[in-house]
């Protein structure tokens, strides 16, 4: 049983909270996620451990209801119990310093992005973020994200916040600028791909950190598996970060799809 210590609504659906875990806040690296139950039945929910604080022994998640299991996480308050956290999982991100690095995030994508960034400017990079939602609404970390950036740009879909267009507008007119080295993107699958596209026709070394269907989080069940590089990689325990140019995004797409009818 993990307590929960602090619930902030980031937007009406978009929920951020600190959960007692202070061996995975110990262990974890950015790139790192955990496997969330929110009672003893409920349904295992990969989150991104968004930041940690090792002196109190806490790790921020932050959740997008969507589902059944998701929407009963969300409900949950301070001072109430999830069933299961489990991590550190994953393979923690490559972090070095490469020159100038674009990062874009995409809806809750930009909770994982943030330890990330942290970590590449710490590293002695400059960093650029791009944050990108349909609607002003939509735009988390904003501020957390300007404290740990070079530089933070902001896309809307609609215009009600920074500029209007899509978070490729905002990378391509960053690579004309300017010479990037590196790209990470995460966000959703849609959009990671098109970011994918566009750094892949620059020649930008790119970055994903891929949010498939996943059950175990141990590579056992071979929900999460993708191809790589015309190779089957599983998310779980091979990832969740690939190189974006080798990912078959048409083929994860078309998986995440799989159980619409029921959702």
């Amino acid at each position: 049983m993990n307590k929960i210590v602090e619930k902030e609504y980031f937007s009406e659906n978009v929920v951020k909270l600190v959960v007692e875990a202070p061996l995975i806040a110990k262990a974890r690296k950015a790139g790192h996620f955990v496997i969330v139950r929110a009672c003893e039945k409920g349904e295992r929910i990969p989150l991104t451990i968004a930041q940690a604080d090792e002196e109190k022994g806490t790790i921020t998640l932050v959740i997008q209801a969507v589902g059944k299991s998701t929407k009963k996480i969300c409900a949950l308050n301070a001072g109430d119990y999830l069933c299961d956290v489990v991590g550190p999982l994953g393979q923690a991100t490559h972090i070095e310093k490469v020159g100038t690095v674009l990062c874009c995030g995409g809806g809750v994508g930009v909770a994982p992005l943030l330890p990330i960034v942290e970590a590449m400017k710490a590293a002695g990079n400059r960093v650029v973020v791009i944050l990108a939602a349909r609607t002003k609404d939509l735009i988390i970390l904003e501020e957390q994200m300007r404290a740990a950036a070079d530089e933070v740009i902001i896309m809307t879909d609609d215009g009600s916040y920074g500029n209007k267009g899509l978070v490729t507008n905002g990378a391509e007119e960053v690579i004309n600028r300017e010479k990037v080295d590196m790209c990470v993107t995460i966000g959703p699958a849609i959009m990671m791909k098109f970011v994918s596209l566009l750094t892949k026709k620059y020649e930008i070394p790119t970055v994903v950190s891929l949010n498939t269907i996943m059950v175990d989080g141990t590579g056992m069940c071979g929900a999460c598996r993708i191809t790589v590089g015309g190779q089957t990689k599983f998310v779980c325990v091979d990832g969740p970060e690939f190189d974006a140019h080798q990912v078959d995004f048409d083929e994860m797409l078309m998986r995440l799809s799989s159980y619409k009818e029921v959702e």
